[in-house]
């Protein structure tokens, strides 16, 4: 029998689930280690601009040790977040409350009362994160308000709610003072000075980024974090199918080549918190390998994605610079399921410019393309200038539409003709509308009205799939493992002390940005977990931390 253990509870991510899991459970006495695949950054080493490529994506095999994660499927691209601090790094830094309508929709629809429950965590979240409205209004947000104005819904427009550190009226931006958050618990902060590189990493230190935070706080109460660290498997202990006895999870470092510096780690529990994606990619490798072979069959399923949409419009060179600001600026609601909200790249961070073209109607398919092709024929300049990515971020209102409606598709693992070596994560089902015809009129209309080009990504037209960085479920919250993958307390169905707390666990649309709604949420899962009493088995010093072979 193995009755020691190296960690009470071992997290797999450092994300908004995995950040918050490991703050509240080193609170409650336990110890506590966190696995995150990617880098910790210091502001001095995020990229300038995101030409710098080998420091802003993230490709290990390319020797790309960035923070910032595209991974394109038949039905969706997703791009995600991977950093320690998880997505917090990487985040256009929105922080909004999804409507109430949400919890009466999806498989989570009557497990609690979501209404009566959530407020409280949502405040608690809210708290840690710093949220509050954004002082700064740039020229993106003053144009998204008129456009607001031209459309009759003036009164649906608000500033951005963000997690950010601000200047106190009348003080100089750019500052440096005490920890304003958490009684001088907490690292010194700067102040933002609204350069809109939020996207790229914040350079001054103002930007409420998971480790300065949930996890801050966490470490400096014990909690491990192992970063560049990939979980390649979880078994239960000692035969006992249910992990009542704990986990065997082994690493592997994930940016180097050939030696993999395989470790071994023993615990009581196990979080996973690796981003919806990550999380059911691991799951379905257990699963598959039979290392847990009682996940649900419902791995996988109704994975959605806010029903998003990127569109943007393009002005002239000489007109005011549409850098300035919050990445993740103002919006408002179109209509009552469509919610748009502008976003932008500072200055100079121009490469996303390469996968943006002009925006044209027509029906999904080739339909599209040939209307595609005969707009850039009968409008060459306007081609020309949308298709220079030389001063894009200046030059660009992004603007990212979402809406509630309950599209979603399936995930699993597939042998891909390309790749017959072993198997990746697939996307099935029917498509995922790319084309929302009334953002589309939107952005046609504002664009005429105030001197720009609108614009739609390359993907949506070449591939008719869209693009999201909301990637959510998989791992659905339901009343039976038939429905979902764990219960109403974000625990995994067949298994003791094994949570889901990422963006996996989200069980409808949301039709706003996911974060807050995640923090919440694992707030309220860890409201369940006791405080560590004295018959919880005693983690032992690194006592079976090994550089055991994988095999």
């Amino acid at each position: 029998m193995q009755s020691t253990y190296d960690f009470d509870y071992i997290v797999i991510g450092s994300g908004f689930g995995g950040s918050v899991s490991a703050h509240r459970l080193t609170e409650k006495g336990y110890a506590v280690a966190v696995m995150e695949m990617g880098r910790r950054w210091k502001a001095e080493d995020f990229p300038k601009t995101n030409w710098d490529t080998r420091r802003w994506m993230w490709r290990p095999g390319l020797k790309m040790f960035g923070f910032y994660n595209m991974r394109m499927f038949r039905h969706v691209m997703v791009v995600s977040g991977n950093a320690v601090g998880g997505g917090s790094i990487t985040y256009a830094n929105a922080l909004l409350t999804p409507a109430d309508k949400v919890w009466d929709e999806g498989s989570w629809a009557g497990l609690a009362d979501w209404k009566q429950i959530m407020p409280q965590h949502y405040a608690t979240a809210e708290k840690m994160l710093g949220v509050t409205e954004s002082k700064i209004m740039g020229e993106a947000d003053l144009r998204l308000r008129k456009m607001a104005e031209l459309h009759g819904v003036a009164d649906t427009f608000h500033p951005p709610r963000v997690g950010t550190f601000f200047a106190a009226d009348g003080e100089e931006s750019g500052k440096t003072y005490p920890d304003p958050y958490f009684g001088g618990e907490g690292p010194d902060r700067g102040t933002c000075v609204g350069c809109g590189g939020c996207m790229m990493g914040c350079q001054h230190n103002a930007k409420n980024t998971l480790d300065k935070n949930y996890l801050y706080l966490a470490e400096k109460r014990g909690a491990k974090v192992f970063a560049e660290t990939r979980v390649v498997d979880v078994r239960p202990l000692n035969g006992k199918p249910d992990g009542s006895d704990g986990y065997e999870i082994h690493t592997e470092c994930s940016t180097s080549g050939l030696d993999k510096r395989r470790q071994v780690f023993r615990s009581r529990g196990v979080i996973f918190a690796a981003s919806s994606l990550g999380t059911m990619e691991l799951l379905f490798k257990l699963r598959d390998k039979g290392s847990l072979p009682r996940i649900s069959e419902d791995l996988g399923k109704r994975v959605r994605t806010n029903a998003e949409s990127l569109i943007g419009i393009r002005f002239p060179a000489g007109d005011k610079s549409m850098s300035p600001g919050l990445a993740g600026g103002a919006s408002f609601h179109l209509d009552e399921r469509t919610h748009i909200g502008v976003v932008r790249y500072p200055e100079g961070s121009d490469a996303i410019g390469l996968m943006m073209t002009v925006l044209s109607g027509g029906r999904a398919g080739w339909n599209r393309i040939l209307v595609w092709l005969l707009t850039l024929l009968l409008h060459p300049l306007n081609a020309l200038r949308v298709h220079n990515p030389i001063g894009f971020a200046r030059q660009t209102m992004l603007l990212l539409v979402m809406q509630t409606a309950d599209a979603h598709l399936d995930m699993r693992m597939k042998r891909r003709w390309y790749w017959p070596f072993g198997k990746q994560l697939a996307t099935e089902g029917g498509p995922i509308p790319t084309f929302i015809p009334e953002a589309n009129a939107f952005a046609e209309k504002s664009a005429k009205a105030l001197g720009g080009i609108a614009t739609t990504m390359l993907t949506e037209i070449l591939f008719n799939i869209p693009t999201t960085a909301h990637c959510m479920g998989g791992c659905a919250m339901a009343d039976s493992p038939e429905r979902g993958v764990m219960d109403v307390k974000n625990r995994v169905f067949g298994y003791q002390n094994m949570l889901i707390c990422d963006g996996s666990m989200l069980s409808a649309n949301l039709g706003v940005n996911p974060s807050l709604t995640i923090t919440a949420l694992t707030e309220y899962a860890m409201s369940h977990i006791p405080i560590k009493s004295a018959d919880w088995s005693r983690p032992q010093e690194s006592s079976h931390i090994t550089n055991r072979s994988m095999e």
